[in-house]
């Protein structure tokens, strides 16, 4: 066989294989396969080259928000766009320091307590709102949960650019906080409008304005005292001091403009009405008496310490796996209603109004904890976790939270305030429990099907554990356990405590997750090794085996949003897609090879598909 004979057979090979449909759709499998498994920077390019560059005020609200980008991630914070992005939660922009809350709203009223919350309102806006007569601009708002810090981030096309940082003082427990910075890049000079909503609602008001310094700078301040109901017979009298200001305030060309508005809150237990008058005189000695002092320590340590109290409470918490799973609790929702209810409640190791007397009873009571936490984890509590976009939902959650965990044996955490709440917070999203001599992590195994992370549980008040949990690849789940801090020797032991108890430290030891029938603790903490060696005297099983491994789709459920595993939904659509065009041209071929080929056997077809 020549050359030329070689020649012409591929040539009828190819002209017999690869008609244009056949290679369009050869071409069109490639695609799809290049596009899913080839390399990443293919797609990524792709994908950025359709994105248009952002405009001069988009690019500054992105550089506004570029620092808490890692915070983002680890839902240590919440940013939303005005309006909002896609797939952005909706969890209100809310301070607190558990003696008033108030949200970023302009038409925010100040809310103070109302028996367990911060729901009873006081018709006066706290709020200082900064427009500026230009329509194109970007917009985000945010809430901080690790400093305790709301802020909101303006910018303008024309470079203008406005800042407003919103806390509730930690340490100072009566001083809000709104520092506004102004920072104009242009040649020409600006004007910025400062507005505080009217108290249209509160007409028992009285009002004054006094003259206070802050440093070689002397500020007018308005005084304003009310009552707010409390029941019919009885009121509370209320005493705001704030400094008063401008309506229109000018930026030189340039240059940057940074003003501190500081208010202070002080109110009345509910008093009868024939006494309000006296009482009114005190609240608002009081108030201005705490706004002297503020400005006596200056807003740079006035910050620092607010900050430095948040940071301290957020060393206890939890951290768990991301699940792509429907209507599932992830660590968004966990960090913002840890903020939301410390936020209503009481920082009282840490404020300066609660005497050197109180502070080590307070710390005390963080000892007393056994028999909290006495119920089922609260992580599958459907109640305890609605939605938080509304000053009525996040009460009404703060509410659910501080009821559950007084009523299942934590009352005497929650007497130190803050740092107890949370405390008994983070035992009961595990269900751990404080029995005699002990704590218990007391969860059935089939939940332990996320990574979990319980840092800092305070076993007394000089000892703090740490509890993880890891999904294993093999689908089991397997528990460290050490501690970050301790002035004693402690022990552990798994499920069923059958094996030798162990001793913690600062490095993590694993164990086990066993399952006992009936169902009990998968791990024992204590300080006592004897009491550990006792135990399974006293649980009482009749059989203790290894947790089996979780079913892989439920892990793929977790991990993915889906039961098929790794790849996503669009890939297997993809997939069906391309499986029904095959079919459906091997049908024409088959169609064409055997009735396309004689006018009988066209014929035969006719008659066939015409009976169908």
């Amino acid at each position: 066989m020549d050359t030329s004979d070689i020649r012409k057979k591929v040539k009828r090979l190819f002209d017999v294989y690869f008609t244009f449909k056949r290679l369009c759709i050869t071409c069109l499998v490639l695609l799809v396969l290049i596009w899913y498994f080839g390399p990443k920077s293919l797609v990524t390019r792709f994908s950025f080259s359709m994105v248009p560059s952002p405009g001069s005020a988009e690019k500054c609200l992105q550089d506004s928000l570029a620092q808490y980008r890692i915070d983002e991630k680890e839902f240590n914070v919440n940013i939303q766009h005005v309006p909002l992005s896609e797939n952005q939660k909706v969890y209100l922009p809310y301070i607190g320091n558990g003696l008033f809350g108030l949200t970023l709203n302009a038409d925010s009223s100040l809310y103070i307590r109302n028996g367990r919350c911060l729901s009873r309102p006081v018709h006066w806006h706290p709020n200082i709102v900064t427009t500026f007569k230009i329509s194109n601009s970007e917009e985000a708002i945010l809430l901080h949960y690790v400093t305790g810090m709301a802020h909101k981030y303006q910018c303008f096309s024309n470079g203008l650019s406005i800042t407003s940082e919103h806390y509730a003082h930690r340490r100072l427990r009566s001083l809000l906080v709104q520092t506004i910075r102004l920072t104009n890049p242009t040649d020409a000079p600006l004007v910025v409008e400062f507005q505080r909503l009217e108290t249209n609602h509160w007409s028992s008001f009285t009002s004054q304005v006094i003259n206070l310094k802050n440093g070689d700078e002397e500020n007018e301040y308005q005084v304003i005292t009310g009552s707010v109901e409390a029941s019919t017979s009885e009121v509370i009298a209320v005493s705001i001091v704030s400094r008063k200001m401008t309506q229109h305030f000018p930026v030189k060309p340039h240059s940057s403009v940074t003003i501190d508005v500081l208010t202070t809150v002080s109110y009345s237990k509910p008093v009868k009405k024939d006494s309000y008058t006296v009482t009114k005189e005190v609240v608002e000695k009081q108030a201005i008496e705490n706004l002297k002092k503020a400005l006596q320590r200056g807003i740079r340590k006035l910050r620092e310490e607010h900050i430095g109290v948040w940071q301290q409470l957020w060393r206890t918490g939890l951290s768990i796996s991301y699940s792509k799973a429907a209507n599932v609790i992830n660590g968004d929702k966990i960090n913002a209603t840890l903020y939301y209810v410390m936020s209503q409640v009481p920082s009282l190791l840490n404020e300066e109004s609660v005497t050197k007397e109180k502070k080590p009873e307070l710390a005390t009571s963080l000892s007393l904890a056994e028999g909290c936490y006495n119920d089922r984890h609260t992580l599958r509590a459907v109640t305890l976790w609605n939605d938080l976009s509304t000053i009525d939902e996040i009460n009404a959650v703060v509410s659910v939270w501080l009821i559950t965990l007084e009523k299942r044996g934590c009352h005497n955490l929650l007497t130190s305030g803050a740092v107890g709440t949370l405390q008994a917070m983070v035992l009961s999203f595990g269900g751990f429990r404080f029995s005699n001599k002990h704590l218990e992590f007391h969860i059935h195994p089939k939940y332990l099907h996320r990574d979990y992370f319980f840092r800092r549980i305070s076993y007394g008040n000089t000892t703090l554990v740490n509890v993880s949990v890891v999904v294993q690849e093999d689908n089991k789940a397997i528990i460290y356990a050490s501690l970050d801090q301790h002035d004693t020797s402690y022990y552990a032991c798994d499920g069923g405590c059958l094996d030798d108890p162990v001793q913690l430290g600062w490095e993590r030891k694993w164990f086990p997750v066993k399952l006992t029938d009936p169902v009990t603790a998968v791990l024992y903490i204590s300080h006592d090794r004897k009491h550990l060696e006792e135990m399974h005297h006293a649980i009482h099983v009749k059989e203790v085996v290894e947790a089996p491994p979780h079913e892989h789709h439920v892990i793929a459920l977790h991990k993915h949003g889906h039961h098929f595993g790794g790849l996503p939904t669009l890939f297997w659509v993809s997939i069906c897609f391309l499986i029904i065009i095959f079919h459906l041209f091997l049908f024409k071929l088959i169609y064409n090879e055997y009735c396309g080929s004689s006018e009988k056997y066209r014929n035969r077809c006719r008659s066939i598909l015409s009976s169908m």
